[in-house]
């Protein structure tokens, strides 16, 4: 079977539900978007507390790591959304774009037309923010972006216990002082209900007419034509399809499905597509390479009364929360369970922070209870520490020519004794912090790492024992100018005609902080360069915090 487009969108993840629409928006342009998940229409998608449904098959791809050398072997879960708005669909929600110097750094890395100035128009024409139109956001975008409902929930203990050992306290992480504690921002609308990509972007294009969206739909490989992309060959309902592109073919798989498209068609490293039987059409060996990742762990403290979220999980409370939410769009089901979160400075010489914190009125296992029935679980703080600037980088590779098998990935966390040392002072740090009134005041014990890990070898063995992602994945096409790039900072695939990648893939390095919104803002300046355009750059008169 046979069709025909202008372009062609492979996945309709952040990024490609974002091309989707801004392409459709000239009647005149055909594009066919191409999903191999499902539709997004069950109930717990919509719902901010359910945001847990990633831990089913049914919304996520499941892939793993390969068993990670530095952490003893073991392998780490990677959860994918396997849905209309990729992973936008399934994540927590938590709106962060990293801070203004890591898109500085993309330019002085030749990625012109990246720096903050640039990007930031593309970041304010995405989101419509709680706080209105600014310098620094959006008031009328598709992306709905609200306040942590959540701060009531033990926020100002952690601010104020911050403001006490001397932390910036700032109202707004991606305005003036994009650095210190303060409450959070959720990709969650009005009424409580979850702003995805798609309900953000393809709902709202999926009735033009010039918009075809397949779901369930697999790409195998590109149809190349005299190193021109000319379509994709595609399963969908048991059948083998191809869809031909007259303009261009667009990758927005993502960080992993990207680069495993372009090397199962010929495109990647030519000695390992030789091991696996591909014939190179062309030696890109950085396909698959600079995997970066934000490593993270978790630390728990049980509390000296019951005070946290768990409260409000007895099953009858639970319920009522669940009618307010579905009648007005308030409570607690209707926010991600985050009371604040900081970005800090291990070193007071670094030029921006290094590590996330993200402080969680809850225990990342809580369950629904009911006296005499379900018992109830401890109370505990949970604090998820990330680091923003890994040094360390891994890979992925094909496992085989078929195009059902999962890729092998690689990422390599902790190879970098500069990524060791930063996480082992941001122990110190958390641990300063919880023992500071009035925080210190609510803890009963500290549970993880707990009080026999002391020294900075028994931490550095801890956290090799226990650390965690925080599925910010990046960088597997790399966009730069050097050997190892994959795409120009227009986006495309260098060596091959027509062909672009437009999701996180791109990003030659993690932003400092959670990728979503910025894979948004990929996609909505990869629109216009698509279609030869650009927005005017930011005219900003940025404080010394925030340069």
């Amino acid at each position: 079977m046979r069709d025909e487009y202008d372009y062609i969108i492979v996945g309709a993840g952040s990024a490609g539900c974002v091309i989707a629409n801004r392409l459709t928006e000239d009647p005149s342009v055909k594009v066919l978007i191409l999903e191999a998940g499902g539709e997004d229409n069950q109930f717990f998608y919509r719902l901010a507390l359910g945001f847990h449904s990633w831990r089913y098959p049914e919304t996520n791809w499941s892939y793993e790591t390969e068993p990670e050398p530095h952490l003893g072997g073991r392998r780490l879960p990677l959860p994918r959304g396997k849905v209309l708005g990729g992973s936008s669909t399934i994540n927590a929600m938590l709106y962060s774009r990293g801070h203004p110097g890591d898109y500085d750094l993309w330019r002085q890395m030749g990625c012109t037309g990246w720096g903050f100035e640039d990007v930031l128009p593309y970041f304010k024409r995405s989101e419509s923010n709680w706080r209105g139109e600014s310098d620094y956001h959006g008031g009328s975008g598709p992306l709905q972006v609200s306040r942590v409902a959540m701060e009531r929930f033990l926020g100002e203990p952690v601010i104020e216990a911050a403001r006490r050992l001397g932390y910036p306290i700032t109202d707004d992480h991606h305005g003036e002082l994009p650095e210190g504690f303060g409450g959070g921002d959720t990709t969650t609308d009005a009424r409580g209900r979850r702003s995805s990509a798609a309900r953000a972007y393809l709902h709202p294009a999926r009735s033009r007419p010039n918009l075809t969206i397949a779901t369930h739909a697999y790409a195998t490989k590109l149809i190349l034509e005299n190193r021109t992309a000319r379509g994709v060959a595609y399963v969908r309902d048991g059948q083998e399809r191809q869809a031909f592109a007259a303009r261009e073919v667009i990758l927005a798989g993502g960080v992993y499905n990207s680069p495993q498209l372009l090397m199962l068609s010929g495109i990647g490293p030519a000695d390992h597509l030789r091991e696996l039987g591909i014939a190179p059409v062309l030696d890109l060996p950085g396909v698959g390479r600079n995997l970066s990742e934000h490593a993270g762990y978790w630390t728990q403290h049980s509390t000296r009364e019951p005070i946290t979220l768990l409260r409000e999980l007895r099953a009858d409370k639970a319920a009522l929360s669940l009618a307010r939410w579905l009648a007005f769009g308030t409570g607690v089901m209707a926010s991600q369970s985050n009371s604040c979160h900081a970005e800090i400075r291990t070193r007071e010489e670094l030029s921006q922070p290094d590590i996330q914190i993200y402080f969680n009125p809850v225990r990342p296992d809580a369950k629904p209870w009911f006296p005499g029935i379900v018992p109830q679980q401890e109370h505990r703080l949970t604090s998820v520490v990330c680091l923003l600037q890994p040094k360390s980088r891994g890979w992925m590779e094909l496992r085989s020519a078929d195009p059902r098998d999962k890729p092998r990935i690689t990422l390599n966390l902790l190879a970098d004794r500069s990524d060791v040392d930063t996480m082992v002072r941001s122990v110190a740090m958390v641990r300063e912090l919880y023992g500071t009134d009035p925080l210190a005041g609510l803890i009963a014990d500290e549970l993880m790492p707990g009080p026999e890990v002391r020294t900075a070898e028994e931490i550095e063995q801890w956290l090799r024992d226990t650390l965690i992602t925080t599925h910010h994945s990046v960088g597997t096409c790399a966009m730069g100018i050097g050997e190892e790039a994959v795409v120009d900072p227009q986006l495309r695939v260098r060596g091959i005609e027509a062909l672009r990648v437009c999701d996180a893939s791109i990003m030659p390095t993690v932003p400092g902080g959670n990728t979503n919104a910025p894979s948004i803002m990929v996609g909505e300046k990869a629109s216009d360069l698509i279609r030869g355009r650009e927005l005017p750059r930011a005219e900003l008169h940025r404080s010394k915090a925030a340069a």
